[in-house]
C-alpha cells in the first residue's frame, strides 16, 4: 500500500480512505478476494497442488488458505476442484462521474499552527470504521459522563477533558505505517500538564480544504466524506489532498449530534497543485 500511494503522490492514509468510500472495500480486503478468486480458477484449470497455489496466493500454510478459501466461497478447494461453484469477484472498474450543478459547501481557510490533546488509540485501516464510534463510547463512559451531567471534574483527565474541550475534534494521523494509524479524541491545547497516556499533536501552518456538514451524525458526516473523494477531489483543478491528518469538527455547544440540523465539518489540508 506504501508503494501505490507514493506512486499517486497520497499519504497510506488518503488512499485507504478514499479507495473504500469510492468502491465499498478496504484494500486487503479487495486484495483477499480477488487471490481467493484466481486461486479458484488456478485449481479449475489444471492439477496445481493446492500448497504450491497457498503459497502462490500469500498464505504461510495449506491450512489457512483453506480456511479462508472456504470461508469466501464457501467449499474447499478439493471441492472446487471436483466442479463445487466458486463466487465471482472480478477486477473493479472506477468511473468518476459528476453529477447535478449543486456545490459542495467548502472554504479553502488558511490556519495558523495549532496543537491538541486528546486520547489517543490506534486503529486499523480495515476495521477503524467499526471501532471508532465505540472508543468514542468508551472515553464518554470514562472521563465525560461525570462532568457532563455538570459535576466538578473528579481527576485530571476530566480536568484536561474540561479545560481543553476535548470531544471537539476528531483527528486521524497516519504517522505509523504498517496498516494502522492514530486516532485522537481531541480539543485544542490550551496549556497546562499533559496527565499520562494522553496525546498532543501539532498541526503546521498551512491551508485546509473545510466541508461543513449540517445533519445528523454519523451519516452526515460518512456522506460528504464520501462526496470529498468522489466528487470534490477528481473535479477540482486547483488543489490536492497533502499532509498526514484529517479533522472532524463536532458542535459542542448547540443541539446533540443526532439532530437534524446539527453543525459538524471536515477538515482536510491541501495544496495547491503545481502548473
Amino acid at each position: 500500500m506504501e508503494d501505490v500511494a507514493r506512486e499517486v503522490h497520497l499519504s497510506p492514509f488518503f488512499l485507504q480512505r478514499g479507495f473504500s468510500l469510492m468502491t465499498g472495500y478496504g484494500i486487503g480486503e479487495y486484495l483477499r478476494n480477488r487471490r481467493l478468486y484466481e486461486a479458484a480458477l488456478d485449481l479449475q484449470r489444471g492439477p496445481e497442488k493446492v500448497i504450491d497455489i497457498a503459497f502462490k496466493y500469500g498464505y504461510e500454510t495449506p491450512e489457512s488458505f483453506a480456511k479462508a478459501f472456504a470461508r469466501f466461497h464457501g467449499a474447499t478447494p478439493t471441492q472446487v476442484r471436483e466442479g463445487a461453484p466458486t463466487r465471482t469477484f472480478l477486477p473493479l472498474t472506477i468511473q468518476i462521474t459528476i453529477q447535478g450543478g449543486n456545490q459542495m459547501d467548502c472554504k479553502i481557510t488558511p490556519m495558523f499552527p495549532f496543537k491538541v490533546i486528546g486520547f489517543q488509540k490506534e486503529f486499523d485501516y480495515e476495521t477503524a470504521y467499526a471501532e471508532i464510534p465505540r472508543f468514542w463510547d468508551e472515553i464518554c463512559e470514562k472521563y465525560a459522563n461525570n462532568v457532563y451531567a455538570g459535576n466538578d471534574p473528579a481527576n485530571p483527565y476530566e480536568q484536561a477533558l474540561v479545560d481543553n474541550c476535548i470531544g471537539e475534534y476528531g483527528v486521524c494521523i497516519d504517522d505509523i505505517g504498517c496498516g494502522k494509524f492514530r486516532y485522537l479524541i481531541a480539543g485544542k491545547y490550551t496549556g497546562g500538564s499533559v496527565p499520562e497516556g494522553m496525546a498532543l499533536y501539532e498541526f503546521p501552518r498551512g491551508e485546509w480544504a473545510v466541508f461543513d456538514c449540517i445533519g445528523p451524525n454519523p451519516q452526515t458526516l460518512q456522506s460528504v466524506n464520501t462526496r470529498v473523494f468522489r466528487e470534490w477531489l477528481p473535479a477540482n483543478p486547483d488543489y490536492e489532498l497533502c499532509g498526514n491528518a484529517t479533522v472532524e469538527w463536532y458542535d459542542c455547544i448547540n443541539g446533540e449530534p443526532t439532530d437534524p440540523d446539527y453543525h459538524s465539518a471536515i477538515w482536510v489540508p491541501v495544496k495547491r497543485k503545481e502548473q
